[in-house]
């Protein structure tokens, strides 16, 4: 197996962690876009987490000069029509601080997204985690895969693990909240994980087709 190396590109150390563990077993070296360079964050103008997943793999794979690795994930609430959806990650923009860590953003996002819920019935709070992961070299899309993970919305906040809205995110199968699960059992059932997985598979087979 040819030793490569794939730029994750992100700045979520969580993300960086979870993805890592999964494709270290492949002997590929993965580092985060901050350990490559200063480069700007591209724009994401996507209506959906594949185009915004596409648009940041060929950005920072343009950018590096090297494969780069990008997902695009969220939370779709059926109550709220799919929202927070593609904004997950900036849900909150419009009350929290501009240059806000991530911590207080993650505060902000979940107290929002209560705050929406906070008349919805409990068979109502249906919800879904989504994750869409692009590998681009060059101005080529080489690999994309998806995932999703089924929960509800609990209504407080629970668990120390993960991250994002996590602590909401109950997962009746495991009677927790995603923020409650080990690392090991969250990448095995996590939307991320499932997508990742099936990633590198796909990438296990263009790696041997290299060799």
């Amino acid at each position: 197996m040819p030793q490569r190396q794939i730029v994750l590109a992100t700045g979520n150390p969580g993300k960086l962690r979870e993805m890592a563990q999964v494709l270290k077993p492949l002997g590929v070296s993965v580092v985060g876009i901050n350990e490559i360079a200063d480069i700007a964050e591209p724009e994401e103008t996507g209506e959906t987490f594949a185009e915004n997943a596409r648009q940041k793999a060929l950005y920072y794979a343009k950018a590096t000069g090297q494969w780069c690795l990008a997902d695009d994930s969220g939370l779709q609430v059926d109550a709220l029509d799919g929202a927070p959806g593609v904004h997950s990650a900036r849900y909150s923009s419009d009350i929290t601080p501009a240059g806000a860590d991530r911590q207080t953003t993650d505060r902000a996002n979940n107290a929002k997204l209560l705050g929406a819920l906070e008349n919805v019935p409990d068979e109502l709070r249906t919800a879904r985690f989504v994750c869409h992961v692009a590998l681009a070299g060059g101005e080529d899309i080489l690999l994309e895969t998806s995932g999703t993970f089924e929960g509800v919305i609990a209504h407080t906040p629970a668990g120390e693990n993960g991250f994002g809205y996590d602590p909401l995110f109950y997962v009746p199968a495991h009677g927790c909240t995603a923020a409650e699960l080990p690392a090991e059992d969250k990448n095995r059932i996590s939307h991320r994980g499932q997508a990742v997985r099936s990633f590198a598979e796909l990438l296990t087979e263009l790696l041997n087709s290299e060799a």
